[in-house]
């Protein structure tokens, strides 16, 4: 008995090593990878302790499971429905592998977990005002911490794409940055505006002076290396903090404020200043569903100058 545990526990731990391998070659980042796998190895275990495989699992089992995240590790939504993103890729891959003949995670997602990100409505996250944004860039004294906040809020990138980001991302004949190439963005170009680039020039002097180790355009105050995810999320959330934007305790989304609400800040102002929908997707990066999509093409200049007349300025 024991013998076929451990076959099972090294099938399982091998199964979730291939389906890395497999996202790996499907171009999702090592990021992404970590949080599939970390989820998936609390599944695993919770599977094992109801003494069935991955392979067996019912609606029954996702059902206790759900409970057992949401009740007894006090999961919030967002975390739940990582969870649920990983098992339901998972299962596509076994499908895919014929290791089993549905994806069981499919119907479950659609019935027990609300999806509140359609389109780009967003109504859980927090949505500050255009004062409110202006009181927290201009709160911010440090020149780093001040162009980050801006670069975020003036261009709708993602953390990942703004740490990714070289000096020769940057070109400063019409304010726009190519992003790195990744698996989440179609175009990688974005503009931003004059109180942006006033910022991004204050911290690239301050930026010369520390000698810095890398071409990253942020960089660590400690070790002089790209700045990290971490850097970033308490770089900005202190501020936040500060002006009452951030309840840390709270277990509301609304009440929470990172790197992300700059994203939903940006489209849903450009949105209220009337850029068309099609130009906020373009700008945005969002990947193209529909087929119409590719052979629409949006003029570089004219995105610029919708995007110069819809950005909202915040005083600096």
């Amino acid at each position: 008995m024991e013998g076929l545990k451990l076959k099972q526990i090294q099938n399982e731990e091998a199964l979730i090593e291939n389906f890395c391998q497999d996202c790996r070659l499907r171009g999702m980042t090592e990021e992404s990878i970590r949080r599939y796998r970390s989820s998936l190895k609390i599944f695993v275990e919770f599977v094992r302790s109801e003494e069935i495989s991955v392979q067996d699992v019912s609606v029954k089992i996702l059902r206790d499971f759900l409970h057992h995240i949401k009740y007894e590790r006090n999961a919030k939504y967002k975390t739940i429905e990582n969870y649920f993103s990983a098992l339901s890729a998972l299962y596509d891959y076994m499908v895919f592998e014929d290791f089993a003949s549905t994806n069981i995670v499919l119907s479950f997602r659609k019935r027990y977990l609300k999806r509140y990100k359609d389109g780009y409505d967003d109504p859980e996250r927090k949505l500050l005002s255009i004062e409110e944004m202006s009181r927290l860039v201009n709160s911010i004294m440090d020149p780093r911490d001040t162009a980050i906040a801006l670069l975020l809020a003036k261009t709708g990138i993602r953390r990942g794409e703004l740490l990714r980001l070289d000096m020769d991302n940057i070109d400063w004949k019409d304010y726009s940055i190519t992003l790195k190439p990744t698996p989440k963005r179609s175009n990688r170009l974005v503009f931003f505006d004059d109180e942006c680039a006033f910022v991004l020039k204050r911290w690239l002097r301050v930026r010369e002076n520390l000698s810095p180790k890398t071409r990253a355009l942020f960089v660590s105050y400690q070790s002089l290396n790209r700045l990290d995810r971490n850097g970033l999320y308490t770089a900005i959330v202190k501020y936040a903090k500060r002006l009452g934007f951030h309840d840390a305790e709270s277990d509301r989304l609304e009440d929470h404020f990172g790197p992300h609400c700059f994203r939903h800040w940006f489209t849903t102002w450009l949105l209220r200043n009337g850029m068309p929908r099609e130009y906020v997707k373009e700008l945005r990066g969002d990947s193209r569903k529909e087929a119409i999509d590719i052979y629409h093409h949006i003029d570089r200049e004219e995105l610029r100058r919708a995007y110069l007349a819809c950005i909202p300025k915040l005083g600096l």
